[in-house]
């Protein structure tokens, strides 16, 4: 039976019962925990939702009468509370705006008196390694606020656990437990990070630095999120010499070599498959894919590009046939354009298509997370897709013949799951959209699915569309589709 695969965020902190001795004031009253109640979308049966569940989490106050939290702590709610660290009262509160690339929401609370007496935290700087930082937050395994010192080991580019997201993080020694998510972390008064995800087993924990909060707010002044734009290619290193030669780079010259550029991505037509990218805005671009972001540190090129936002102009200096040359790139599109298969979604109701009880999906980490461990129980060609598959003109999704609801119609095709669907009345599915479109627009005496094996369904047309309505009463299925495929 498959079972809906939980993460484990959260850094933690022991507890401690004054500020710390590198504090200048007192900032509990800033503090904030957090009580969630959210209700996820079953994937596995996209019409219907897996019930109510609970989460805490914590959080600060900020400039504006604004909450900062993490955004997997108010991911998918339904109703939000919060209380100030020592207070006994709980608030309603409401989701202003949710970032999920960079792991950030904004409260706003509905009563105004729970701001009174309290004091701003203002955004601080990127801490350097070594600097000690105190970490405010409330762990599992009691109600009270928790602060423990902790250091800075390393600044690096890390994928965030829950959004995929390769973005700029702080690595802290500090042990790990849920609850902590979304606290703030504190040097000299200011907050330089939100804690929001560790290592299981380890003391290791990671925040999220003061450049993404105060890219995530600068971004949000407008009252919408868009994130850190993306370059959409597929690139590798240069560090072995041989390839370095093969391109007929000089001792002087570092960078990465463009392999392709995917369909969405703003790139095409501008840089070529072989082009070399030397450099973006000045920054020169070493072998290993890294650029210095301050003396002494490195961390990946797209850093460059994750400091602009949406329908920014970067300028890249490339190698191309042995001339060097600079182009311009207006960044039209998110971060992760060029996935095939998308990182897991939140906030939003899953698309789905029924037809002749055979229900039909895109391929997403949502639907791969129905089976428990699903890293190693998936499907390992689904599997496939999503850690390989590559965006391409002809295709843009993976289609899945997730299942088929047994009915009289549909005999001898009961056991039919999980397969990619190719063709639907010999028409190339490259999205859902694809798959309504071939069905709908068909006027022929038969459906026929064909699967990415070369395996076929075939449906008698009229017989369809006499039992479907049937099929979906019988399995208590509301709408054939879901709302973004309405006709």
């Amino acid at each position: 039976m498959k079972a809906f695969s939980k993460l484990i965020l959260g850094v933690i902190l022991s507890c401690a019962i004054a500020p710390p001795v590198w504090a200048k004031r007192d900032i509990r009253d800033a503090v904030v925990k957090i009580y969630a109640v959210y209700n996820r979308y079953d994937y596995d049966e996209p019409w219907k939702m897996w019930g109510q569940e609970r989460r805490s989490g914590s959080g600060c106050i900020i400039s504006g009468r604004r909450v900062l939290t993490s955004a997997h702590v108010v991911g998918n709610q339904t109703f939000i509370q919060v209380r100030r660290a020592g207070e006994a009262k709980k608030y309603i509160a409401d989701i202003h705006i949710v970032g999920h690339e960079c792991d950030l929401a904004i409260l706003r609370v509905r009563d105004d008196s729970f701001f009174s007496g309290v004091e701003a935290i203002e955004i601080g700087d990127l801490p350097k390694v070594n600097d000690t930082v105190a970490v405010f937050g409330f762990p599992k395994g009691g109600d009270k606020l928790c602060i423990t010192g902790g250091v800075v080991s390393r600044i690096e580019h890390r994928k965030y656990a829950h959004s995929g997201a390769r973005l700029l993080t702080c690595q802290i020694d500090a042990a790990i437990n849920p609850g902590s998510s979304g606290g703030p972390v504190i040097k000299d008064d200011k907050l330089v990070g939100v804690a929001f995800q560790g290592l299981s087993g380890e003391n290791i924990g990671y925040m999220v630095p003061a450049p993404v909060i105060t890219y995530f707010l600068e971004d949000i002044t407008d009252g919408t999120y868009d994130g850190p734009p993306g370059l959409g290619i597929s690139w590798q290193k240069m560090e072995n010499p041989d390839l370095r030669l093969k391109y007929e780079m000089t001792e002087n010259q570092t960078g990465v070599l463009v392999n392709k550029t995917y369909p969405d991505s703003p790139a095409r037509g501008v840089l070529r498959p072989e082009d070399i990218i030397l450099s973006v805005d000045g920054k020169n671009v070493e072998n290993d894919g890294t650029v210095e972001f301050r003396k002494g540190e490195r961390t990946f090129f797209g850093y460059q590009l994750q400091k602009k936002f949406i329908n920014d102009t970067t300028h890249f200096e490339i190698l191309r046939e042995k001339n060097v040359l600079g182009v311009e790139i207006t960044l039209s599109k998110p971060m992760n354009c060029g996935r095939l298969v998308p990182y897991e979604q939140y906030d939003v109701a899953p698309t789905y298509y029924i037809l002749g009880g055979l229900v039909f999906e895109p391929l997403t980490l949502n639907y791969l997370k129905t089976w428990k461990e699903w890293y190693l129980n998936a499907p390992s060609n689904l599997l496939n897709y999503y850690y390989y598959g590559e965006p391409t003109d002809d295709r843009g999704e993976i289609v899945v013949l997730v299942k088929v609801l047994a009915d009289e119609l549909n005999t001898g095709y009961h056991d039919w799951e999980d397969r990619v669907v190719s063709y639907v009345n010999g028409k190339k599915i490259s999205a859902m959209k694809d798959l309504a479109g071939a069905f709908e627009e068909h006027e022929g005496k038969y459906y026929t699915i064909v699967d990415e094996g070369g395996y076929k369904i075939v449906l008698d047309k009229n017989r369809v569309e006499e039992h479907s309505k049937r099929i979906l009463k019988k399995y208590k299925i509301d709408s054939d589709r879901s709302k973004d495929l309405a006709r």
